[in-house]
């Protein structure tokens, strides 16, 4: 059965204060990353503790996208806060400000990290190994 046979639909979770930023990565992502990967939802979240929320109600995630730009609460202390606190964390895509900030992005225990001006291939393709990584351990 091929990879995207077995799960409906990715759960991507997408936190920006910016709602420009928002509508930039939801047109980076498409409706799907890659060809081999299912179909993906987002959930969007303006604020750290509606996103805290959402994750305390226990829905599916696969994928963390995290400002590490917004304010007041910056994706980078968030992103640290959910490898520490959620069993099994999916992976943490953070949007960075300087490449001289992926040292941020390693102490928040981020899988992967792009830089603003968000590049839609690079955040895309990295979504995308982030997705499969996950997809294969939990299929």
């Amino acid at each position: 059965m091929a990879m995207s046979q077995k799960i409906q639909k990715s759960h991507i979770v997408l936190y920006s204060d910016d709602s420009s930023v928002r509508q930039t990565i939801i047109a980076a992502l498409g409706r799907t990353v890659a060809a081999d990967l299912p179909e993906h939802v987002i959930h969007e979240f303006a604020t750290g503790p509606a996103l805290r929320t959402f994750v305390d109600s226990k829905e599916h995630v696969d994928l963390f996208i995290l400002d590490g730009e917004s304010t007041p609460e910056g994706g980078m202390g968030i992103a640290r806060q959910l490898k520490d606190e959620v069993f099994n964390c999916p992976p943490v895509l953070l949007i960075v400000g300087r490449v001289q900030d992926s040292w941020l992005a390693a102490w928040s225990l981020a899988e992967a990290s792009v830089v603003h001006p968000i590049d839609p291939f690079t955040l895309a393709e990295s979504a995308a190994k982030l997705l499969r990584a996950r997809i294969s351990v939990i299929a």
